[in-house]
């Protein structure tokens, strides 16, 4: 029988690839020097593609594309997928938010402990004999009692607020609309900053974010504030953030993702008031395992016409069960 054929545009895991290689015809646009001439002479007979958030898939791929009918990304963030494009011409989009979640909220979670109790400068005072010669370190503030805004509700946000409630942090959010939660909502994430003493980002990245964490929210957040990003580099003005934190107008920050990766501005990084983790919320083996097994299972289950297991964008599901 004749196998469906699939673009990879980004890898998805070894374990992974080796079903998707037993299974599908793969073309390796992520290999190929000519990268449009490969997909204009392959383009036309693959019905899927293999991609993760990191990669691009504009409306200029899409037209080398007649057949296709999938695009499963091994990641939770999308921004540089034109989603809309995809919708319009009726292909379906997954993604692997689901697979995620509590790791990222582990992961925000980490980070605020680490900043607001100052680990990384406590560890290095034991580390460098500081203790023993300057004597007890200086007192920390504790969170209970502390007001914790979560700029974006969705799935990771609502972990996120599951794993604060217990620490007895007050919480409060900022989403497109108001959600059947017992927080307090703010429609601004200004008046969110003001409200918070943490602020922690999970929204999606794009243009409708991009900037959104500017000197405004510092200065909102405060000097003895901490902002949290797990979200995307691209929603921190770093300019206005490295600013704020050496002028003293926010207190502290830790970080996930950055603007530029995986080198980021040195000028933030070198700060003593931020607290870094290299992009890797979701960085664990099970998680990162269960992300990739979604792009396969999401892949058959189009193409037997069977209901997508996590689908992003509303496209009327067909059934398309040819024998692969």
């Amino acid at each position: 029988m004749t196998k469906r054929e699939l673009l990879v545009v980004y890898p998805t895991l070894p374990p992974q690839m080796a079903q998707l290689e037993e299974t599908y015809t793969l073309h390796r646009y992520d290999q190929a020097e000519d990268k449009a001439a490969f997909i204009a002479e392959h383009g036309p007979k693959c019905e899927g593609v293999v991609i993760n958030g990191h990669a691009s898939f504009r409306r200029e791929h899409l037209k080398h594309m007649p057949k296709l009918k999938i695009v499963a990304c091994s990641s939770a963030g999308f921004e540089d997928i034109d989603v809309d494009a995809l919708t319009e011409a009726g292909v379906h989009f997954t993604n692997t938010s689901d697979a995620l979640f509590d790791d990222v909220a582990d992961c925000a979670l980490m980070l605020t402990l680490a900043c607001r109790r100052h680990l990384v400068a406590g560890h290095d005072y034991v580390k460098t004999g500081a203790w023993g010669r300057q004597g007890m370190y200086p007192l920390t503030s504790a969170l209970r009692g502390k007001k914790a805004g979560i700029a974006g509700l969705g799935t990771i946000g609502k972990a996120i607020a599951r794993r604060f409630e217990p620490i007895g942090l007050e919480l409060g959010y900022m989403a497109r609309s108001k959600k059947d939660v017992p927080y307090a909502y703010f429609p601004d994430i200004v008046s969110l900053a003001e409200w918070s003493d943490i602020l922690i980002v999970i929204v999606p990245g794009g243009p409708e974010t991009e900037g959104m964490i500017n000197a405004d929210v510092c200065k909102a957040l405060g000097p003895k504030g901490t902002l949290i990003n797990v979200a995307r580099g691209s929603v921190v003005n770093e300019t206005d953030l490295i600013a704020a934190l050496k002028d003293g107008t926010l207190g502290d920050a830790g970080l996930d993702v950055y603007l530029n990766e995986p080198n980021p501005n040195p000028e933030l990084t070198g700060l003593p008031n931020v607290t870094l983790y290299p992009h890797h919320a979701s960085g664990t083996v099970e998680t990162r395992d269960a992300m990739a097994q979604l792009v396969v299972d999401n892949l058959a289950a189009c193409f037997a016409g069977k209901p997508l297991l996590t689908p992003v964008n509303d496209v009327k599901q067909g059934a398309d069960a040819e024998s692969a």
